[in-house]
């Protein structure tokens, strides 16, 4: 996998699980599961992450006895995290359409799921720089 693509996964692992936490508690499992799906992202990172944000009072944490071996830790969303996660979701907003209009994509927000599509006139950028003669 592309360094690059690892660091971009990393970037938004914690507004992803916040953003699933939003929607309704769930476990470490099941939080890990619905990562890999998404952006592939393996399990053993979700765990320490979710042990960071317990500490930062992002999630508070409850068990639930399982039918099918021992109590479930859940997760839940504190205020604290919904207000992170409101601050987050606009930053990314933001940033993801900056880099979009540099890239020269469009993104569709009627079909998410479709790759971006390229605009016809990608925005072009100067970059000025200023050169000091160092001669004296």
């Amino acid at each position: 996998m592309e360094p690059n693509l690892v660091q971009f996964k990393k970037g938004v692992l914690e507004l992803c699980v916040l953003a699933l936490l939003s929607r309704a508690d769930s476990y470490g499992y099941d939080i890990a599961s619905r990562l890999s799906e998404a952006i592939d992202m393996g399990e053993g990172t979700i765990y320490p992450l979710m042990r960071r944000m317990q500490k930062d009072s992002l999630v508070s944490t409850y068990f639930v006895e399982s039918s099918s071996g021992p109590p479930r830790k859940y997760y839940a969303l504190t205020e604290h995290g919904r207000q992170s996660l409101n601050s987050q979701r606009t930053a990314w907003t933001s940033f993801s359409k900056s880099v979009s209009a540099i890239l020269g994509v469009e993104e569709t927000e009627s079909s998410p799921s479709t790759a971006p599509q390229l605009l016809p006139n990608p925005i072009a950028l100067t970059v000025q720089k200023t050169v000091r003669n160092t001669k004296a």
